[in-house]
């Protein structure tokens, strides 16, 4: 089997981290400027340092590449997402619980929790691929999940 790469689309990117940064300034930028009573101004604030640091961790989260290879899905930094011998299916479906373009795996042993925003998310038993990927690149890299558990489902003669 070849190694795939799924990397974060450039232009998704750039608009998602745009919307955090700048939803995290204004709300900022209003807690400071406004006179209002002071429990606001700082719920502003927080709310505004809180959009901030989310756009800087999508930021640094989508500089990685997930690669499918022989050993299973893995993180650019090392970090094995999930081994074959542990992914048991895919779910792909329009009423699944998979981020945006992205899919689901569910695995047989549960993992750590974690989570790359726009990148991975892993909860338990499941593994949530996309985000701001490419919808055609992470469509190629389901359909090789699915080929790869259907053969090794498939009977051997």
């Amino acid at each position: 089997m070849m190694e795939i790469e799924l990397r974060a689309e450039p232009a998704r990117r750039a608009m998602a981290v745009g919307v955090l940064y700048g939803f995290g300034g204004l709300c900022v930028y209003t807690a400071l400027a406004q006179t209002a009573q002071i429990g606001w101004s700082a719920a502003l604030l927080g709310l505004g340092v809180a959009g901030l640091c989310a756009g800087e961790a999508l930021r640094r989260a989508t500089r990685r590449v997930l690669r499918l290879d022989d050993a299973g899905l893995r993180d650019s930094d090392g970090t094995v997402l999930a081994a074959w011998e542990n992914i048991v299916a895919i779910e792909r479906g329009s009423l699944s619980l998979k981020p945006t373009n992205g899919f689901t795996l569910r695995l047989a042993r549960p993992a750590a929790r974690a989570w790359r925003p726009g990148l991975w998310w892993r909860f338990g038993h499941r593994l949530g691929v996309g985000g701001v990927t490419s919808a055609r690149a992470t469509k190629a890299m389901a359909q090789a999940i699915e080929i790869r558990l259907a053969d090794r489902a498939a009977p051997i003669p």
